[in-house]
């Protein structure tokens, strides 16, 4: 469990929190590239750790992220006119461009030079993987761009997703990386009860260490005749990647992919889950069959409502069939995802982690608390946190394959543990 000082220190996020300032340590993503397709077309509402902004798309095709009020009267940008490289308040006409300068100021004298004195908190954006990041730190500490193998991959062989989640951010990473519930949460093949009395098929050996830009830790089930190793990564703050079942598991013609989450928190209470795949085979593109397959299958795609709001959710319980529980669902619930929402969710806003009894397969979640406390050190004594500097991560991925039994894991696993974009 979690003393409750550490419980607020990890899942507070706004200004001048201690997590508020680590994520604004890193390039976050704010919104999908496809939210803004239009140079001067409408603007966007955009909530990020706690404050309230405005996206738009500038005449030059650049997205700027601004502070959602006019500095003038406070009246709100989102009404503005998006026109010739500015968004334009349209309450007394004070223009301001990407970098939040004042361009022009109609209400004042034209001699004035009032608005050489007066800007909008305006974010750095840059844009790659489908989504225009955002970086809301100090500028003297600004690192270099995103260098995930996402955002190399060709647009043709990626497909990235956006979903709201209704609770902490914290409560959702943690979930996304525990490494047991898989096979009990979603699993929709009961049938014979008696396999959650058989620990070996139930629970994955973990082999787990940190890294220079979070933790990285290797899923090891046996079975008679292979070994089945999944190798997972969280690189700071909160971006995980898993690859696509292999080997004996892979479907006919299905092509491997590298799959996961980045979690961004949209305040204390709310986050957004940008959810990728992208093919692990620079020679094949990734196919839109398969793409819609496994967004529906995952609760995604055809489950998403308008302003990516999930249609299962909590008002609904999640369209919970208790039936199909009773006979082939552990849940009832459909898509693996929403299963997920459906348990975090529930859990509250804010988990209360001083009331939890962890075991000993919570050892990946024990570690990642751990990362955060001692990057929230790190950065708080001046250092650098983990994974700020892109270089430490660009080379690594996921894998997911079976071995021949008896084989050292590491070892078989190293050639395809190397980006190849």
């Amino acid at each position: 469990m979690l003393s409750q000082q550490d419980n607020e220190r990890l899942t507070r996020v706004g200004p001048g929190t201690p997590m508020g300032n680590l994520f604004r340590r890193y390039w976050i993503p704010a919104l999908l590239s496809e939210e803004l397709l239009e140079a001067d077309g409408p603007p966007v509402r955009v909530r990020l750790l706690g404050e309230d902004l405005v996206a738009f798309r500038d005449t030059e095709g650049v997205v700027g992220i601004v502070s959602a009020y006019c500095p003038h009267r406070r009246a709100p940008m989102f009404f503005g006119r998006n026109e010739e490289c500015g968004l334009r308040c349209v309450y007394h006409g004070w223009k301001f461009d990407r970098n939040g300068v004042c361009v022009d100021m109609p209400s004042e004298p034209p001699d004035s030079l009032f608005k050489t004195k007066v800007t909008i908190d305006a974010y750095p954006t840059w844009e790659g993987g489908g989504m225009v990041w955002i970086y809301m730190g100090l500028r003297e500490l600004q690192p270099a761009p995103p260098d995930h193998e996402l955002v190399r991959a060709p647009a043709n062989h990626r497909h990235v997703s956006k979903m709201f989640e209704d609770c902490n951010y914290l409560q959702a990473l943690e979930g996304g990386i525990d490494p047991t519930h898989a096979t009990i949460l979603h699993n929709i093949k009961l049938g014979d009860r008696s396999f959650l009395n058989k620990y070996d098929e139930l629970v994955a050996a973990l082999d787990i260490e940190t890294t220079d830009y979070g933790l990285t830790y290797a899923g090891i089930r046996s079975h008679p005749d292979f070994d089945w190793i999944r190798v997972y990564h969280l690189i700071m703050p909160s971006f995980h990647m898993r690859g696509s079942v292999a080997g004996l598991f892979n479907k006919p013609g299905q092509i491997p992919t590298i799959n996961g989450h980045i979690w961004v928190p949209i305040d204390d209470y709310r986050s957004w889950v940008f959810s990728f795949t992208y093919s692990a085979d620079p020679s094949q593109p990734i196919s839109q069959e398969h793409v819609l397959e496994q967004e529906t299958r995952l609760g995604r795609g055809t489950n998403t409502g308008p302003g990516y709001m999930p249609i299962r959710n909590r008002s609904n319980d999640y369209l919970i069939d208790r039936q199909l529980q009773k006979t082939e669902s552990m849940t009832g619930i459909g898509g693996v995802n929403t299963q997920d929402y459906a348990l975090q969710e529930g859990m509250g806003a804010i988990v209360d982690r001083t009331k939890e009894h962890v075991g000993t397969t919570d050892r990946a979640i024990i570690l990642l608390r751990k990362v955060l406390l001692d990057a929230l050190n790190t950065m708080e004594q001046g250092g650098t946190p983990p994974a700020v500097d892109p270089s430490s991560y660009r080379c690594v991925r996921a894998v997911d394959r079976t071995i021949p039994k008896g084989t050292e894991w590491k070892v078989v696993c190293e050639p395809d543990a190397v980006a190849l974009f």
